[in-house]
């Protein structure tokens, strides 16, 4: 799981960078931060880091998110993987705004197993400066597990954003 996420990174990392975005867009955004969810059949919590790294594919049309986030809970962590496919919108030169949706791949430990989900996303993205090089962002998530009992959760994501140049 983690191998096939190292791969989609590397290969996005390695094309080129007229394929991805115009030249003012930032080659790509990564996102740092803390991760929490809340289970909604058994009201559990779980928290953690996450990380994540987002392409501009088509300017103003499409943005590409994957990210890691192992969420920790009394006696069992889940590694959650996701690939979300983002529409941007500017709301002006300090705010963006995206709605996406793609999908999520998690583990548990301690007998969970292995589930895969559909993630919708929102997010705001917060450049306080013109130059846009560091931001904050904050994510609010729902998932829909595809497995038997169809667990359900809602999230959110907040943390720091660094740009990466596309020069």
């Amino acid at each position: 799981m983690i191998r096939a996420i190292g791969c989609v990174i590397s290969l996005l990392l390695f094309c080129p960078e007229q394929a991805w975005a115009e030249e003012k867009e930032p080659f790509a955004v990564i996102e740092l931060g803390a991760a929490r969810e809340r289970g909604l059949q058994e009201g559990t919590y779980s928290a953690g880091p996450s990380i994540a790294v987002e392409f501009p594919v088509i300017k103003d049309w499409l943005e590409i998110e994957a990210g890691i986030s192992p969420l920790f809970r009394s006696g069992q962590t889940e590694w959650q993987v996701d690939l979300l496919f983002k529409k941007p919108f500017t709301i002006d030169r300090h705010v963006e705004f995206m709605i996406g949706a793609g999908p999520q791949l998690s583990y548990e430990t301690a007998g969970g197993g292995t589930k895969v989900a559909v993630e919708i996303a929102l997010e705001w993205m917060i450049w306080p400066t013109a130059d846009r090089k560091f931001g904050w962002f904050i994510e609010p998530t729902y998932s829909y597990s595809l497995r038997r009992g169809h667990e359900q959760s809602v999230g959110i994501t907040t943390g720091l954003l660094i740009a990466i140049p596309a020069n």
